[in-house]
């Protein structure tokens, strides 16, 4: 069975790990396709997410520049493009892109205006979530969820933290505290790297509408069954999960137990580069080792709108492209 044709929905999407090897090449001339996979591609099997977290050092050390990011968000709409994408999320962490001079306020602007460019140039709808992350302070969480604000009509729509969820959350209550003060729509990386007590302490500090991951929220039932009876939507990344050391393989995921007791989630791939995947491999992935069907896809990518970070307008038309997209693939 082919998932090419399938209109797709991805909400757990970072910029920052999402390089192609033509726009590295553009950036970096002198790079090898081996370099390139050592350098940009976590392994199949890290030793730890913080392993797996340091492919990301070298895409963003050449997003430092209005140029550059504008490359890179526009490379990233081809992406999507061959994978059927209808509607995307792009996040990142605009405080990790000031190395060469830009203001915080320059590199929203830059990935924002690029964001506008593809969209027209691919037809592919997308929106930005803004990153603050784990180890930064309570000045950098609060200056991240501001530029959100400072933003609003554009395509920026969004607040998450990222990083390492082993650390605590304390630096970043305010910045949370501010974006549910003032409708910010919220996500936040858990039930990763620790478990299901990690998705409990972002809920109980940072009240998101959704959880990046979330996996092992499976590990306490009384969590799933408070996540489903909130409809609070679990972005889930299959291959990413393996990488990260959750799962020995995608054979081994619990994602099909998620979906069978019905809590919401959307199929994401994470980072295209640095798990080397795209969402018609994670679906095909899906169908072969939990014989997930056109029904299934149909169900999680409509719930991936009903959680996504746009106005109602955006989605009816995302609901009706979606609907029409499967309707000739299934005919």
């Amino acid at each position: 069975m082919s998932f090419t044709s399938l209109p797709k929905i991805e909400l757990h999407l970072h910029l920052d790990c999402s390089l192609s090897f033509d726009v590295v090449k553009k950036l970096r001339p002198d790079i090898t396709r081996d370099q390139y996979n050592s350098d940009f591609i976590a392994p199949a099997n890290c030793s730890s997410l913080d392993e797996y977290l340091k492919c990301a050092h070298e895409p963003i050390a050449i997003m430092q520049t209005k140029k550059q990011l504008e490359m890179v968000t526009l490379d990233l709409f081809q992406q999507l493009q061959k994978d059927n994408v209808i509607y995307a999320e792009i996040r990142f962490a605009p405080l990790q892109h000031l190395e060469k001079g830009l203001s915080p306020e320059e590199v929203v602007q830059a990935v924002d205006e690029a964001t506008a460019r593809g969209i027209e140039e691919t037809g592919i709808e997308a929106r930005i979530i803004l990153c603050t992350l784990r180890h930064f302070s309570e000045e950098e969480s609060m200056k991240t969820v501001k530029l959100v604000e400072q933003f609003k009509g554009s395509r920026v729509t969004g607040f998450d933290i990222a990083a390492d969820e082993t650390l605590p959350v304390d630096n970043h209550i305010k910045a949370f505290e501010y974006a549910n003060k003032n409708n910010i729509p919220c996500t936040a990386h858990a039930g990763e790297a620790r478990g299901a007590e990690s998705v409990r302490e972002v809920l109980q500090n940072f009240y998101p509408s959704r959880i990046g991951h979330g996996v092992r929220s499976l590990e306490d039932d009384s969590l799933m069954n408070f996540l489903k009876e909130k409809d609070i939507h679990l972005e889930v990344c299959p291959t990413s999960n393996v990488q990260t050391g959750i799962y020995k393989s995608v054979a081994h995921h619990r994602v099909d137990e998620i979906y069978e007791r019905g809590n919401f989630l959307s199929i994401n791939t994470d980072g295209r580069t640095i798990s080397n995947v795209s969402l018609i491999e994670e679906y095909t992935s899906l169908n072969k080792h939990f014989g997930w069907q056109t029904e299934h896809f149909l169900r999680v990518n409509h719930q991936a709108i009903d959680a996504a970070f746009c106005d109602e307008e955006t989605k009816d038309v995302l609901r009706r492209k979606l609907t029409e997209g499967f309707k000739q693939v299934e005919s």
